[in-house]
């Protein structure tokens, strides 16, 4: 299929301006296909040529102001449109569409617990022509009519309140929408449960397929909780009411996002309705999700990118705002697990050669295909993390009331990034530009570096910034009394944007701690000075401030990363301090990346082992007889099940069904530690059989394959191979990851080696039959990660130096070659290391 460029884009935005779509689907044709007929009235400006988008299965008719286009028209996913007069224009196509497993277009889901089928759109970025005929670029907005035929027991949702047609079984429309972009248009469909109520004069919903109703039913007063929590902390911010009909919120089966914020009728993934339990942190992340897609209802559907460059104007916000409005509106503290998560995603994004700018130049976001890449940690993570410093800087008043000034300059319309830089320099009277040039134009992380200097009567700081970014940040000064950290003093600090040294002079004794960016305000790799990393590696659990714990540990995290602290010292870092530690999200993550980076990429052998006994001691003390905090004891238990190396104590907990003193075995935790018991050799193709007719749902589907692919067998590692790979492509979307994440562990790689120079055709090609979701997903889970090896970095290192895989393969390989090559790098420096 063509890929829209950015010219291409800009001359038919000069040429057209769209007035309405109306799209009539119909999803009652059979399991391949539904017919899909839209009517698009359209204005051209002056006479000339144009093309509008479909990617079909058949063309039943297509007409332009009523006469008959040529099947000639028709190519490469494209309608050309030529000599059309100067005035109003009308384009009209009927034509079969085909469904999709990649959650792409209108993705069919049937659900194995049931038999149910479920329908679902998603039309971002590119994929509208999956489900109408487009002119689809998002500076072409236009108004919406929907109608939609479906079988009669289906509820038909859409982005105004769909209605049943009276007399028509089957029959829905939906209202008028105000203007949108054609990636925001949205229909779900399918027998779903639904739960309803209404706040601020508007109708909520809360939508799921049937087999998890009795989840949703349980957690739906929390859900909606959270929902007017937001939707009034968003009509307190915002001068520009809520801009749509209705809030509907469809929880849908194989999401490949989060969440899609589309205008009225949002669709986030169904592993938010939560069958087995949960953290904290991650009923957490729910919340922020939500917050998140609302706040996209003022800043990327109200007002819309005109070009995808400013990917960043939707997500940043929305990220920074669905953290703030959380913390503003909950007890919930975010933005810790905002430091210890999203925000390293970020970090590690920008240190790769595939790195960009939050806001990238025009020219690097030429087309579409391009533009896709740039959905990463830095469009989100640290797009959210300058907003955060801007806010800082400007002052959450000044702030608000730029983003009000550009909600009422392009209320409807498109904006971009200098429109929005104008906002905010109006509001505030301050330089925003200039600002915005060094934190949005530029990429990699600063670094600051303090060295701390004991003087008489006195301590100076001598602070080392390599970058040239401006920083607004906290100082930390904290003493070390009878085991603990106490807080001394905060000094807040002002760097100018400039590489080079600042240094300043502070009364009394140095600090036993000194924190750089205490409370996690701005967006840097920060180092600790040799004085402060040895007290912090007695004392970090008492320090006061979630926020500034994170800070340093962030920091370990970078040294590891970096190859300056020997991962082994991580681990044990983790395994002395986190029983010690109160935040929840902070032991989620550092238990992650312990047993996951450290024991999983950044050590081997024996080293290795030793780094799994550590995690595995953690475990075991967090599942101690005086642990009674039952999200603790969750995190305690997956630890234990990841980070086993013998099977005995996990098939005494499966024997049993539940880990001593709790938690339970639920079906989350039964398909994980199955997993690792495959992973160990010790478990069946029968016992998996078994546990999936127990669980006789799509989880358990997924469950079932991830076990199926982690046994150490030639037999099983062929069936996974073949089932991912096969051109035949019979796994969706969620079949292909599940698979992939059981057929690659470092415990098999004698088994697993030869496959690794196999991967790279395979994926190649895979890629190029299934487009970029699946593009996505074949890098990111079916690489050879787990063969950490120059061997795996030379084939990668070639593959992509003597092939065209396409864009989306081709990122993700890249960036898996520098994690490679990190890895590598981190083992040799401390190839002699130990405790």
């Amino acid at each position: 299929m063509a890929t829209l460029t950015r010219s291409e884009a800009e001359d038919r935005a000069r040429l057209i301006e769209v007035r309405r779509y109306a799209i009539d689907l119909d999803f009652t044709g059979g399991e391949e296909t539904f017919t899909s007929a839209t009517t698009i009235r359209f204005h051209a400006r002056q006479a000339g040529d144009t093309f509008a988008e479909l990617r079909p299965t058949a063309v039943h008719r297509a007409t332009l102001d009523g006469e008959d286009l040529d099947p000639a028209a028709f190519a490469d996913g494209r309608i050309a449109l030529t000599g059309l007069a100067e005035g109003e224009h009308e384009l009209s196509v009927t034509a079969d569409l085909p469904y999709s497993r990649t959650g792409e277009g209108i993705h069919r889901f049937t659900d194995p617990a049931d038999g149910l089928t479920y329908l679902y759109s998603m039309c971002c970025m590119t994929e509208s022509p999956l489900v109408y005929a487009a002119f689809d670029q998002p500076d072409l907005k236009a108004v919406f009519d929907v109608t939609v035929t479906a079988p009669e027991d289906w509820t038909v949702l859409g982005n105004g309140v769909a209605t049943r047609v009276d007399g028509e079984p089957g029959r829905w429309i939906c209202a008028t929408t105000p203007p949108l972009s054609t990636y925001l248009m949205a229909v779900v469909a399918g027998p779903y449960h639904s739960v309803r109520t209404e706040h601020a004069g508007l109708p909520f919903g809360l939508h799921v397929r049937r087999s998890l109703a009795e989840h949703l039913d349980k957690d739906a007063d929390e859900l909606f909780d959270l929902t007017r929590r937001c939707f009034d902390r968003y009509a307190e911010l915002y001068d520009e009411p809520y801009p749509f009909d209705s809030y509907d919120q469809a929880f849908v089966p194989e999401f490949n996002a989060g969440a899609m914020e589309n205008p009225g009728l949002v669709t986030l993934r169904d592993e938010f309705i939560y069958r087995s339990a949960v953290t904290e942190t991650q009923r957490q992340t729910r919340g922020v999700v939500i917050a998140h897609e609302m706040a996209h209802m003022w800043f990327g559907d109200l007002v819309t990118l005109r070009w995808w460059d400013d990917i960043w104007l939707n997500e940043s916000f929305a990220e920074f705002m669905g953290y703030q409005v959380i913390d503003d509106t909950t007890d919930y503290a975010p933005w810790t697990e905002f430091a210890v998560a999203r925000k390293t995603w970020g970090y590690d994004a920008d240190q790769r050669p595939t790195t960009h700018p939050v806001a990238p130049e025009p020219d690097a976001v030429p087309d579409t295909a391009s533009a896709w890449l740039n959905f990463d940690g830095i469009s989100y993570a640290k797009g959210a993390s300058a907003l955060r410093q801007l806010v800082t800087w400007l002052g959450e008043k000044d702030f608000v009331a730029g983003i009000n000034d550009h909600f009422a300059r392009h209320r409807f319309g498109n904006a971009t990034l200098a429109d929005f830089i104008g906002s905010m320099a109006r509001a505030s009277g301050r330089p925003v530009p200039e600002w915005a040039d060094r934190w949005l134009r530029t990429s990699g992380p600063d670094t600051l570096a303090p060295e701390v200097i004991d003087g008489a009567g006195e301590w100076r700081l001598r602070l080392a910034h390599s970058g040239g970014r401006p920083h607004r940040l906290t100082l930390g000064a904290y003493d070390e009394e009878e085991g603990r950290a106490v807080l001394r003093e905060r000094h807040n600090l002002d760097l100018p944007a400039a590489d080079g040294t600042a240094e300043r002079a502070f009364p009394g004794a140095r600090p036993a701690l000194l924190v750089v960016n205490d409370g996690d305000l701005t967006y840097a790799k920060v180092r600790l000075d040799r004085a402060s990393r040895e007290t912090a590696l007695r004392v970090l659990p008492t320090l006061p401030d979630p926020l500034t714990r994170t800070v340093v540990w962030a920091s370990l995290r970078d040294m590891v990363r970096d190859g300056e602290l020997d991962p082994l010292l991580y681990a044990d870092a983790a395994r002395r301090l986190l029983p010690d530690e109160p935040a929840t999200a902070l032991v989620e993550s550092v238990i992650d990346f312990a047993s996951g980076q450290v024991a999983g990429v950044y050590l081997a052998g024996g080293r290795r082992a030793t780094a799994l006994r550590l995690v595995g001691d953690l475990a075991a003390e967090l599942l101690g007889p005086a642990a009674t905090d039952p999200t603790r004891r969750l995190i305690a238990a997956r630890a234990a099940i990841g980070a086993a190396t013998e099977p005995g104590e996990l098939r005494a907990w499966w024997e049993a069904g539940t880990v001593p003193g709790g938690p339970h075995l639920d079906p989350e935790l039964r398909w994980l530690l199955l997993h690792r018991l495959a992973v160990l050799g010790a478990t069946t193709r029968e016992e998996i059989a078994a546990e999936a007719a127990r669980d006789a749902t799509a989880v358990g589907e997924e469950g079932a394959a991830r076990c199926r692919a982690a046994l150490p067998d030639a037999e099983a590692k062929a069936a996974a191979w073949e089932a991912m790979f096969d051109p035949a492509d019979r796994l969706s979307n969620y079949l292909f990851v599940a698979t992939a994440q059981g057929f690659w562990h470092p415990e098999h790689e004698e088994l697993l080696t030869p496959y690794v120079e196999r991967y790279f055709p395979a994926a190649t090609a895979l890629a190029a039959r299934r487009g970029h979701t699946l593009g996505v997903m074949a890098a990111r889970y079916a690489y050879p990660a787990a063969i950490v090896g120059k061997e795996t970095a030379r084939l990668t290192e070639e593959w992509l130096r003597d092939h065209e895989p396409v864009p989306a393969l081709a990122r993700g390989l890249v960036n898996q070659l520098d994690d490679m090559r990190r890895a590598l790098d981190v083992r040799h420096a401390f190839r002699r290391g130990g405790l």
